[in-house]
């Protein structure tokens, strides 16, 4: 947190991680830490979802209208749908695509780490997907108001286009510094109505994980633990975005939850930072930093595309 604070624009997950990247090939780490980091990329990950419920308000995103509320939609649904068949085709694992996928497409790290706590995927992904995600993100921040300028979109457009296009809220309020202000509340609330999408997201996922857990049990076999429809963590999410949209918490309260989400988030993305190793990205190769571009060129194709539509 502090770090971040010292560099305005720079995400505190991106920190976060870096710092446990940093530790876990700097220093030898006692045994006794793992508990802690394993506590932390899990349970405290999943609180720090359900906490970033109270920054939603279905008000905000019901004023955007019905136009800008189908764009939204659709960026999430082609950026997922297309980021899983590029990356089928680059050959990349299926956990993997999909942790990519939903990063790029929903809300980062926050999504990549969400969708782990349904299908479990390695950790060498998690990391490798947060990684790329914050990456390609903080490198949107310059990028995109100066393209918006040289489409002589408006304040209100290129507004739209930052909340439908850059995958994490703080890189989002990043671009606030060149948009004004006018810019920067439509593309927080756009970028907000992404993240609400995480909900249905993971109960869609939920249940193909079921159905493919079922289908590779034999007869007479169980098919091992199976995740809820919904997980209990997006329950506690949806009840945060309902509480704070009937207006029953005090802004006081939304300030802080907003501060713990961050550094609960942060606490997490240092625990998944600690189980990376250098070698790691030598095995990782260029694959998926090619699924990652593409995913972000998509995903910034049908937000402009719903902004020239919309807008």
């Amino acid at each position: 947190m502090a770090a971040a604070l010292l560099v305005p624009g720079m995400s505190a997950l991106l920190i976060a991680i870096v710092l446990g990247v940093l530790l876990r090939n700097t220093v030898p780490l006692s045994p006794r830490f793992e508990a802690g980091l394993s506590f932390a990329a899990k349970p405290l990950l999943r609180l720090g979802v359900v906490l970033l419920g109270l920054q939603l308000v279905l008000g905000d995103i019901l004023d955007l209208g019905v136009g800008v509320i189908v764009v939204v939609v659709a960026i999430v649904v082609i950026g997922i749908t297309s980021t899983l068949l590029i990356g089928r085709l680059l050959g990349i694992s299926a956990t993997q695509r999909l942790l990519i996928a939903c990063g790029f497409s929903i809300c980062g790290a926050a999504a990549v780490a969400a969708v782990d706590g349904v299908i479990e995927a390695e950790e060498e992904e998690v990391v490798t997907a947060v990684a790329l995600v914050v990456i390609f993100g903080t490198l949107m921040i310059p990028l995109i108001p100066l393209a918006a300028s040289l489409l002589g979109l408006d304040a209100q457009q290129a507004g739209m286009w930052a909340g439908g296009s850059i995958h994490e809220v703080a890189q989002v309020v990043a671009v606030g510094g060149a948009l004004g202000g006018t810019g920067l509340a439509v593309a927080v609330v756009v970028k907000l109505a992404r993240v609400l999408m995480l909900a249905p997201v993971l109960a869609v996922v939920s249940v193909q994980r079921r159905r493919s857990l079922a289908a590779s049990a034999t007869p007479g076999e169980t098919s091992g633990r199976r995740p809820p429809i919904i997980p209990l963590f997006v329950v506690g999410f949806i009840a945060m975005v309902v509480v704070r949209s009937l207006g029953w918490v005090p802004d006081p309260v939304v300030a802080g939850a907003g501060v713990a989400q961050t550094v609960l988030l942060a606490a997490a993305m240092f625990a998944l930072g600690t189980g990376v190793r250098f070698s790691m990205f030598r095995r990782v190769g260029v694959r998926p930093f090619a699924l990652a571009g593409a995913s972000t060129l998509v995903v910034a194709g049908v937000a402009l595309a719903g902004v020239v539509i919309v807008g």
